[in-house]
């Protein structure tokens, strides 16, 4: 798999800009993808840079319904015509952080008709799959960090229904792309158990103490490879690292094949 980060939280120099979200792009299992398009076009800056033809895309993936993630649909449509776009069904729900600000998609968008709505399982390919585990049990107590949605006309704590997870299985390796793991990082390793798994962890808001450093064994003892960013927190990250010897942080402007 060959993997260019479009944007991400930091940058790996000077010659590409940054800012808080995520966009990958990828190239497996026959297939280029977008996984996320951060908060603005951006992303299509840097793909530039890098020498990526987003109008190639096969496919876009949106991880799941926050703008930080979303925000750049828009640009997408613009730039590529004929990629469908694989999202939740739950993903245009109203979304709030902990200040009760609107962090959700633009609403103008729902109903475009490259939209592919997801629910479980979703096969894109013999080698790509989407899943959103909203029926998977969650082992490890994991907090919204205050975020919410509007479900049913009721504000309720933001169980993450409209988080998804991208599945590839390639030359023997399972390989997990995740945005945020809102779902709970640890649940998500062991409902996988994936080789290498490529996202955030959502540590960013949590203290350096004994409870970061205990997840931190649980992943490394997992034996997971770990291409972490933007929402696991540089401050977690550098804490953590110690622990995960087999842990690395992705910043914009990076291209690896793992």
């Amino acid at each position: 798999m060959k993997i260019a980060v479009l944007t991400e939280n930091t940058s790996c120099s000077s010659a590409f800009s940054c800012e808080h979200g995520l966009s990958l792009y990828l190239e497996t299992g026959g297939k280029k993808i977008l996984f996320d398009t951060g908060q603005s076009p951006l992303f299509a800056e840097n793909a530039e840079k890098l020498g990526v033809d987003l109008k190639a895309v096969d496919l876009a993936i949106l991880s799941h319904g926050h703008y930080d993630h979303g925000g750049g649909l828009s640009a997408f449509f613009e730039i590529n015509d004929k990629a469908p776009v694989y999202i939740s069904r739950y993903a245009f729900d109203p979304h709030f952080n902990a200040q009760g600000k609107d962090i959700g998609l633009d609403p103008a968008l729902k109903g475009n008709p490259r939209f592919i709505l997801c629910g479980e399982e979703t096969v894109l390919s013999p080698q790509l799959s989407l899943f959103s585990c909203n029926e998977k049990p969650r082992l490890h107590a994991m907090s919204s960090a205050g975020m919410a949605a509007r479900i049913g006309g009721r504000m309720l704590p933001d169980d993450f229904r409209h988080e998804q997870y991208l599945l590839a299985e390639e030359n023997g390796k399972r390989i997990l792309i995740s945005g945020c793991s809102h779902k709970g990082i640890l649940d998500i390793v062991d409902w996988f158990s994936p080789d290498i798994l490529i996202g955030g962890f959502h540590f960013m808001r949590l203290p350096l103490d004994s409870v970061l450093s205990g997840y931190a064994r649980e992943l490394a003892e997992r034996g997971t490879k770990y291409y972490t960013c933007h929402c696991t927190g540089l401050e977690q990250y550098h804490y953590m690292q110690p622990y995960i010897p087999e842990m690395r942080y992705i910043s914009t402007g990076m291209q690896i094949e793992v």
